[in-house]
């Protein structure tokens, strides 16, 4: 799917034990024979199944999950039995008149349920026709527990299964499942009935169906059918996906040393949107929401394509890592993202070196890991999951994102090679079945040689970010001896306790006689390491590590003068570590000022993508206080004239980069009060009014977050008339959640109004109030606290113990924190409350970190 305590070294996180509310091992399903009759008018839909069951200890009773079904009939082995629903539980037991026997049986049951409005379960999507005619698709989303919305299931991802699916679809629409179809029947009331293939061994959670009036456009590649489906009209806008999983796939059957297993894999595009999830992996039904899959020029520009390329990826290698291979328990969900997410940078950094794709993840995924793990809110990549709450609170950013960064230093460290031969053996030992991450150390270890559960262990069993101190160095005949220490980063004082890792890095000198060395650092007391050369050293060369880096003044004085002479990773990862220490308060902001010094108007475009980020986030923490103003003056001092060299429009020669870059520039001059890039903003938004077309579709997003958020109320009801007139899905969904960008407070208010009416859908409202909460997050924090079950009825259910506490993260009001706590204790349970915590944590570290730079930024102002 695409997008919290420290364990003593040694320990492992046992997941073979059950989690508080895992279903009891006696019975697991082997094939599940399912037949649903949705009512997309109705919003409901029936269903019966009967389970190929084999019954491993004898037991008077059956336990699996539901959830938001009526179960109206029950049988085992053909005969009716009683049995109970547990709504708390979401399981339903079954209870047999004796013991079963041991071996197989066949269960059976038969239900009703509805089809919701948000992405869990079997959910529809409203949308507009092109001539202005309203529609309605039907799909699936069972990550994590929701398959059990659908069908009475062992709804858990080590209960695999097969699964023949049948089901209805009016007449003209096309079903689409996980397997082609077999037959598709005429009834006699007119509708169409689908019996689906049978799938491989799978987990529920990977089950797909999806309905509706659909166009689906296929090509053929390495013996696999690959097939974009969308709303009609709209098919060909897939043609890039397409040719991106041509091509990804032929990479990952060779990297993986399995081939892709289905006869087909559909790539399924949602006209709708979700607070939680942007596409997800159903094995050969993979669902994206539409602006994840389908490029339109008219409105999308250079980093939307490259978006749908790295969600892709990411997605296809999940076929892989997650589906093929899954993991036992949620514990290890790292498994199925850390790797999707490291798989989709690697391929796209393959398959499209222009951009750079490895450099910019130590600007992008590897620092913004690194902003949740060095606070209190941190957790272990292994963490224990027990119930449905926290399962949705794994999908975060240590989760996909640190292991993405964890796994890439360890292929750095290993080798590319080596690295891939230990997961192609992985695959092919365990593919069909389940897995926990010491399975996978072990296939690492013996394609290396080495005992990887060292490394790994440090950084998968404990939170934390590691810290390596240049203590002093020396030239001695030739070479550097470089006295290092290993400690740990922290923003805050919960995470700078003292805490050991194995951290291996590469260390380098540059200059004559320059060289390169691997080293692994660990614990407090210096030790040596020595290198070819007496040039500049560099530490972490290439930042392939998982560690921040702090030089003594000499060691820095040297990288600032030599900045332009080190690789472009070096320049990304020390602007970053700098940038970091000094908000730690390692050392002064002034050691990065005189880094950024350095950064050249035509350096890489990198470059600057990461000076405006470090800028607007150094922007953010005086937001409200007499440093804005003069701040923001200072920042576009320094960007305007790199906007000013690349052009304000897009040329037909620019680099992709560059096309990233004047993104970021204009939104960022833009959110800074600008006075150009605010008239430009007006005059592009009032051509809207003749030409939909009038904003050129390369900087389309930053020119309408730009009035967005400059908008007067007479400004934001023009935003408003434009959402409601709007008949393209994706559009409509970036105009309602421009609404809530305004920082007019009287134009919040009427964008918070607007929730308490059906102008929009639950998905776009939950989107809208999200986005009043970056402008505005104390009162989108009261409104959600006051109107709970409003909020809730738009809410998915897995999102539902972190949307509001997330709501309050961004406020700088000393009382928020308070807020924030009471009322997770009124209204979450104490192993819900992750969300709430993880909030909390970040409002005190802005605080923290403000103050703590706070004199060095007004020296730099005053210069």
């Amino acid at each position: 799917m695409k997008f919290a305590f420290p364990v003593l070294l040694g320990l492992t996180v046992s997941t073979s034990a059950l989690a508080a509310g895992q279903l009891p091992q006696t019975v697991a399903p082997v094939l599940y024979d399912i037949t649903v009759r949705p009512d997309a008018k109705a919003m409901t839909f029936s269903g019966q199944e009967t389970v190929d069951v084999d019954v491993r200890q004898a037991t008077a009773t059956i336990v699996l999950n539901a959830a938001e079904l009526t179960v109206t009939a029950a049988t085992f082995d053909g005969k009716p039995v009683p049995f109970a629903l547990d709504k708390a539980a979401q399981t339903l037991t079954l209870t047999l008149p004796q013991l079963a026997s041991v071996g197989r049986h066949k269960v059976g049951l038969a239900w009703t349920g509805t089809i919701n409005r948000s992405a869990n379960g079997l959910f529809a999507i409203d949308y507009t026709n092109a001539d202005g005619t309203p529609d309605r698709m039907l799909a699936t989303q069972f990550e994590a527990p929701d398959a059990r919305r659908f069908a009475p299931m062992w709804d858990e991802p080590a209960f695999k299964a097969r699964f023949r699916l049948t089901a209805t679809a009016p007449k003209g629409q096309r079903a689409i499942s996980n397997m082609p179809a077999t037959s598709i029947t005429s009834q006699a009331d007119g509708s169409q009935l689908y019996r689906f293939d049978e799938t491989p061994v799978m987990s529920s959670y990977l089950l797909y169906f999806g309905s509706g009036n659909l166009d689906r456009k296929t090509v053929e590649a390495s013996g696999v059918q690959i097939g974009v489906v969308s709303r009609k009209g709209v098919v060909d806008q897939g043609d890039y996906s397409l040719g991106a999983a041509t091509k990804l796939l032929s990479y990952y059957n060779d990297y993986f040393g399995t081939p892709y297993p289905l006869p087909k894999m559909d790539m399924i595009a949602g006209p709708g949107s979700s607070q939680f999830f942007g596409a997800m992996e159903n094995w050969g039904a993979i669902f994206y929401f539409e602006n994840e899959l389908l490029f339109d020029p008219q409105v999308m520009s250079e980093s939307n394509r490259q978006r749908i390329h790295t969600v892709v990826a990411h997605e296809m290698a999940h076929q892989w890592f997650g589906d093929l291979v899954t993991p036992r328990w949620w514990d290890d969900l790292w498994l199925n993202e850390g790797f999707a997410s490291w798989m989709e940078g690697k391929a796209s950094n393959d398959l499209n070196p222009s951009w750079k794709a490895a450099a910019a993840s130590i600007a992008g995924e590897r620092e913004s890991a690194m902003g949740i793990d060095a606070t209190a809110a941190t957790h272990p990549i292994i963490r224990k999951v027990d119930t449905v709450d926290q399962i949705g609170e794994a999908f975060d950013s240590i989760t996909y994102l640190k292991g993405q960064a964890v796994i890439g230093m360890l292929e750095s460290t290993l080798g590319a090679d080596t690295f891939r031969k230990g997961i192609r053996a992985y695959m092919a030992k365990y593919k069909y079945q389940n897995t926990v991450t010491e399975q996978l150390w072990e296939e690492l270890s013996r394609a290396s040689g080495t005992n990887v559960a060292t490394i790994a262990h440090d950084f998968t069993l404990q939170g934390g970010v590691p810290l390596i101190t240049l203590q002093g160095s020396r030239c001695e005949g030739g070479k550097t001896v470089a006295m290092l220490s290993q400690g740990r980063f922290g923003l805050d004082e919960a995470s700078k306790a003292p805490q050991t890792w194995h951290v291996p890095i590469r260390v380098a000198t540059i200059g004559a006689g320059g060289s390169e060395t691997s080293a692994i650092v660990t614990g407090a007391t210096p030790a040596p390491v020595s290198v070819g050369g007496c040039g500049t050293l560099v530490l972490n060369r290439g930042k392939g590590s998982y560690t921040r880096v702090m030089y003594d003044d000499a060691g820095h004085a040297a990288i600032v003068r030599d900045y332009a002479r080190l690789s472009l990773e070096d320049r990304l990862g020390t602007l970053g570590d700098d940038y970091a220490l000094a908000a730690g308060g390692y050392q002064d902001l002034s050691r990065w000022f005189d880094l950024m010094a350095q950064v050249s108007p035509e350096a890489d475009p990198l470059e600057w993508q990461t000076v405006a980020g470090e800028l607007s986030r150094l922007d953010g923490l005086y937001k409200g206080t007499p440093l804005e103003k003069p701040l923001r003056a200072k920042v576009a001092a320094i960007l305007s004239p790199v906007l000013a060299r690349i052009g304000f429009e897009a040329k037909p020669d620019d680099s992709a980069l560059v096309s990233n870059l004047r993104e970021t520039l204009i939104g960022r001059l833009g959110a800074s009060g600008d006075a150009m890039v605010a008239a430009r903003a007006q005059g592009y938004v009032a051509a809207l009014a003749k030409n939909p077309d009038a904003i050129p579709a390369p900087i389309r997003q930053p020119i309408l977050a730009t009035y967005a958020t400059r908008a007067t109320p007479a400004e934001w009801e023009k935003l408003l008339d434009l959402a409601k007139a709007e008949r393209n899905p994706v559009v409509k969904n970036r105009y309602v959640s421009l609404l809530g960008f305004a920082e007019d407070e009287v134009a919040a208010r009427r964008a918070l109004n607007l929730l308490k009416g059906d102008t929009f859908t639950p998905p776009q409202r939950a989107a809208l109030l999200r986005s009043v909460a970056g402008a505005h997050p104390d009162m989108a924090f009261d409104w959600a606290a006051a109107n709970k079950p409003l909020v809730d009825s738009f809410l998915e259910e897995s999102n539902r113990s972190t949307f509001i506490v997330g709501l309050g993260a961004g406020s700088n009001d000393p009382a928020m924190p308070g807020k924030i706590e009471r009322w997770a204790a009124a209204n979450l349970p104490e192993g819900s409350r992750g969300g709430a915590k993880r909030s909390i944590s970040q409002i005190a570290v802005r605080k923290a970190v403000g103050d703590r730079l706070k004199p060095a930024v007004e020296a730099w102002l005053a210069r």
